[in-house]
């Protein structure tokens, strides 16, 4: 347990300490190729590879927490990128879909994810996040990890009555908000901005790859 991440993440005002504990029991810097491993310990975006970084973890704290998990949600989490969120996301609900766009990134992360950690109740697949996982829908969270001009409306339709979908809106250059977005019990929408963040664009269109499953 890293001890000095949960006191970090406590004085940043993260308050779910199950959010707390799921970050705590991971070490962040196997998520991270070698060649920038020494940066895992800083609270600040750090490159994957393929032009991908990966959030700090004070912001996947944040994100993590505004999805007000309870352990009985199916969560589809788009962009898997290093699989540190997802590694995060696993013990925390029932069951976790991941889409990554990017082959090499989805092989490495599955080899941690499934492999190295054996999370079973994860399912990665390779192909376009905007399109989401519509086999598997409907999900009762859904999570961006990259930007957006707007939330794709696939993903809008395959959030269950009462889910909770976030992300983070806005051009590539910026200024982006991350958003949540809560539907009703009637389906219908209502999102709200709750701070400013800068992420790297979601690229939609075809991946030259077939589906990992």
């Amino acid at each position: 347990m890293d001890e000095a991440l949960a006191s970090r993440l406590r004085a940043e005002g993260i308050r779910d300490e199950r959010v707390i504990a799921a970050m705590a029991r991971l070490e962040r810097a196997r998520f991270i190729p070698r060649r920038w491993r020494a940066e895992a310990e800083a609270d600040r975006p750090v490159p994957i590879g393929e032009g991908q970084t990966t959030s700090q973890p004070s912001l996947v704290a944040l994100m993590t927490e505004a999805l007000a998990l309870g352990g009985d949600e199916r969560v589809l989490e788009v962009g898997t990128g290093s699989g540190y969120q997802a590694a995060v996301l696993a013990p925390l609900c029932a069951e976790l879909f991941s889409v990554e766009r990017l082959p090499a990134l989805a092989a490495r992360a599955r080899a941690l994810l499934q492999g190295e950690l054996g999370l079973v109740n994860v399912r990665l697949r390779v192909g376009d996040g905007a399109e989401g996982w519509p086999d598997e829908a409907p999900f009762d969270r859904i999570l961006l990890t990259a930007a957006t001009p707007e939330v794709p409306p696939a993903l809008c339709a395959q959030l269950a009555p009462g889910g909770r979908l976030l992300a983070p809106v806005g051009p590539p250059e910026g200024p982006q908000w991350l958003r949540l977005i809560q539907s009703g019990w009637d389906g219908r929408l209502h999102g709200k901005d709750l701070l400013p963040v800068r992420f790297v664009p979601l690229v939609i269109g075809p991946t030259g790859a077939a589906p990992g499953g």
